[in-house]
């Protein structure tokens, strides 16, 4: 199991921009497929991005592509999301994920993160 620890959420007006940073320990962080999603009030929680082992391959919903980067720093076990041009409709608790099962690719699926930080808010007013 991987302990995940976000950080970087906040308020920010609108077209305004947020860097969150995710910090795993507990198990070697290479090898895994990385991942956020997010949560709004009211509603079930959603893919944002993905992004393989090493770092070559990113995925985004529709929603973000365009104005949010995943990357990651597989020697200082982190995992990023830049957020971009922010959008009200963009607040949420967002989460980190990271995959249960070794492999090459990055999944969207939930099922198969089995680890999840505590999440961190990031709000964005009009």
């Amino acid at each position: 199991q991987v302990q995940l620890v976000e950080s970087g959420g906040g308020l920010v007006q609108a077209g305004g921009s947020l860097r969150l940073s995710c910090a795993a320990s507990g198990r070697t962080f290479s090898g895994y497929a990385m991942g956020w999603f997010r949560q709004a009030p009211g509603k079930e929680r959603e893919y944002v991005a993905a992004i393989n082992w090493s770092g070559s391959t990113p995925d985004y919903a529709d929603s973000v592509k365009g104005r949010f980067t995943i990357s990651r720093d597989n020697a200082n076990n982190t995992v990023y999301l830049r957020m971009n041009s922010l959008k009200p409709e963009d607040t949420a608790v967002y989460y980190c994920a990271a995959a249960t099962r070794r492999s090459y690719f990055y999944t969207r699926r939930e099922a198969d993160f089995g680890s999840w930080g505590q999440g961190t808010q990031v709000t964005v007013s009009s």
